[in-house]
Order: C-alpha cells, then structure tokens, then sequence
C-alpha cells in the first residue's frame, strides 16, 4: 500500500491548525481561567508547529528518500539514504503539486528524483542525461547527444558489495556527460533497449548509471517536467541489511 504523505501532512496540519484556531476564538474566552484545555486541544496546540514546520521543510527545502535498487550503481547503492534539494526546479504546491515559483532546469549530468510516468505513486532516481530539443541515441553501449557519442574511459571490473554483489564483473567506466564525469557499469555480455529519440519540450531523458539494470526512459519513456520532485545532492546515510550495517565511509558523500 502506498501512503500519499503529502496528503497526510496537509490534512494534519489543516485539521490540528483549525482545532487551535477555533478553540482560541470562540471557546478560550468563556473558560474558566483555572479550566483545563480540552485534551483534543492540548494535542492540537502541540503537534501543529511540528507538522506544519515539516510539511514546509519536506515541500519547498529538503526531502529524503532512500534507494532500493541497484539501478544507479556505482554512483548510489542500495541502502543509501539521500537528501533531495526540492527548489532547485522551482517551487511547487504540496499535493497539487503546480509550480509557482520558476527557479531553475535540470541540466545534462543531474541526478533527479522523479514520479515514474506509467505509476505516478513510485518515486525513482535516475540521471537526466538529455533536455528538451536534444536527440538522444544509445547504441553499443554508447550514449549520443546530438549525434556526439559520450566518451567513456574503461577503468576496470567493479567489485560489488551487500546487495549490489551481483553486478561484481561489471565494466567500470566514467562517462563524460557533456562535462560531468560520473562513473557507470556496464556489462558487454548483456542485451538492452536500444534506439534514438527527440526529446520534446516539457520533458527528459532519464538513464540509470547501471545501464544494463536500469528501468529507464529507454522502458517507461521521456519524463515530464511535471513529474520532477527534486534534484539529488547528498548521501545523508547507509544502511544494507545485506552488507552488515552502517557503510560510514559513504555518509556526507555529494552526489554527482
């Protein structure tokens, strides 16, 4: 079952906000001053700055997530948990989620948070790796941008840890991406979706870095600008259950 957080947070602000508000204007005055407040309003008075405070801090400033895949390995593993910079795209309404402040567009080499465009209620991450009015190509493992291959310098075999052992043998590689060097796996033995397409206006081209385990726009299509939650920008913590505990070296990692 997916929870719309949101939504929840809206609602219980709104609700626990109108209990104070009604209480201080209409019953306040009449009680008593040795009187107790009403339970329901102690809570009210309590709990409406800590949800309101995260509701705001969640919506326009900062949100975590955390990866359950291995689709962006090496740059992010399964069990990361990442901070999201939600106004680096503009700033937008909570639940109805229209923009209303412009503030910025994704670039080729972020890496964004998005709603998938075929289950809006499943957040995934992967990497813009085209913009509006680009024609976009991979073919032999090799990612095109206007007819430029993307250059990539072979750096050895990955060794994999935890849960993302599996993809131990994979190519390494750093791809330069129009000037941002991330590093990706690649597996020659291993087939994928291949092709070419223009990429719309309002919309972007989304690849994981795992490029042979990735779910991407090659699979659910362009991203509408509308689905962007936010751009990725730290590793806050890690935590695989398959890799023993805590990987202190990856906390406070930027993400690139």
């Amino acid at each position: 079952m997916n929870f719309d957080f949101p939504l929840i947070l809206v609602l219980a602000s709104f609700i626990t906000g109108v209990v104070w508000a009604l209480d201080a204007v209409l019953l306040a005055r009449k009680r008593r001053p040795d009187a107790k407040e009403p339970v329901l309003v102690e809570y009210a008075k309590a709990f409406f700055p800590v949800i309101f405070i995260v509701l705001l801090l969640r919506s326009f400033l900062v949100e975590p997530f955390r990866i359950p895949s291995g689709s962006m390995m090496p740059t992010l593993l399964v069990g990361d948990f990442i901070l999201v910079n939600k106004f680096a795209y503009g700033l937008r309404l909570p639940v109805l989620n229209k923009k209303v402040v412009e503030l910025g567009t994704p670039q080729r080499g972020d890496v964004v948070v998005f709603r998938n465009p075929q289950d809006t209620s499943v957040d995934y991450i992967k990497r813009v790796v085209a913009v509006p009015g680009d024609r976009v190509a991979y073919r032999g493992k090799i990612l095109y941008i206007n007819g430029v291959a993307m250059p990539q310098t072979p750096i050895g075999s990955y060794v994999g840890v935890g849960s993302g052992v599996s993809s131990s043998g994979s190519d390494l590689r750093e791809e330069n991406l129009d000037g941002v060097r991330h590093s990706i796996l690649i597996r020659a033995d291993a087939g994928g979706a291949e092709g070419e397409a223009v990429v719309q206006p309002g919309f972007y081209f989304m690849m994981g870095d795992n490029r042979d385990n990735s779910k991407d726009s090659r699979y659910i299509g362009p991203v509408p600008e509308g689905n962007l939650v936010g751009k990725a920008f730290m590793i806050w913590m890690n935590w695989d259950g398959a890799g023993g505990g805590v990987d202190w070296k990856r906390l406070g990692q930027t993400i690139h």
